[in-house]
């Protein structure tokens, strides 16, 4: 009964909607309305600015440590490793969904690759650096944060599986979900990536502009 509080807890958690939040509050518009109309850190990025997307990114990124963290309210989990980690990853992943379908936002989100993050950090940092790193190479060489986003989520089952062979069953398979739910919710990103259509982050400037003369 206690674990099923917290996991609706979680849920709660990753359902507060910073974008949409930020975006009323400072430019009095609806971010859904916008852009690639959902509430994550790229589009916050696009419609309110570097500034305002990186805000709303590590709150979001937050959002699934706090909810990871919730296990600490059960005490008996502190000393079964197994039992934890399985514990942390079902707080996570409905933190994540919260954040996809957020209740207090008529259940239309984000793309929940910053609240996966989090939980990810939480979780298994080293895991979550790996992932940062692809992303990171990714986004300077290309400026497409989508395609960052989809390498950075194949990369999860690539060190759990592989790299770092854990062997806990649930471990592997939420990896592998994972992967699999960002691949499918970049679906129309993939579509403009192939179609030569997907905006590029500006993330360097004076780069870009020396390519474009």
């Amino acid at each position: 009964m206690k674990e099923l509080l917290l996991i609706i807890i979680a849920y709660l958690i990753g359902s507060i909607p910073t974008a949409l939040i930020i975006s009323r509050k400072y430019f009095g518009i609806d971010i859904r309305d916008y852009g690639s109309g959902n509430m994550g850190a790229t589009n916050a990025f696009r419609i309110l600015g570097p500034k305002f997307g990186i805000i709303i990114m590590i709150l979001d990124i937050i959002k699934g440590m706090l909810a990871v963290g919730l296990f600490y309210f059960l005490p008996e989990y502190l000393s079964n490793e197994l039992l934890r980690t399985n514990f942390m990853i079902g707080l996570g992943l409905s933190a994540v969904i919260g954040h996809i379908f957020p209740i207090f936002a008529s259940f239309k989100g984000g793309k929940g690759v910053a609240t996966i993050l989090g939980m990810l950090i939480a979780i298994q940092p080293v895991v979550a650096i790996c992932c940062l790193g692809v992303f990171a190479i990714v986004l300077y060489l290309t400026r497409y944060v989508s395609l960052s986003s989809i390498l950075a989520a194949i990369m999860l089952p690539v060190s759990v599986l592989w790299i770092w062979n854990e062997h806990e069953i649930l471990y592997r398979v939420f990896a592998l979900l994972v992967a699999l739910m960002v691949v499918l919710t970049h679906q129309k990103n993939i579509s403009r990536l192939i179609k030569g259509h997907e905006s590029r982050m500006p993330i360097l400037k004076h780069r870009d502009k020396r390519k474009a003369q």
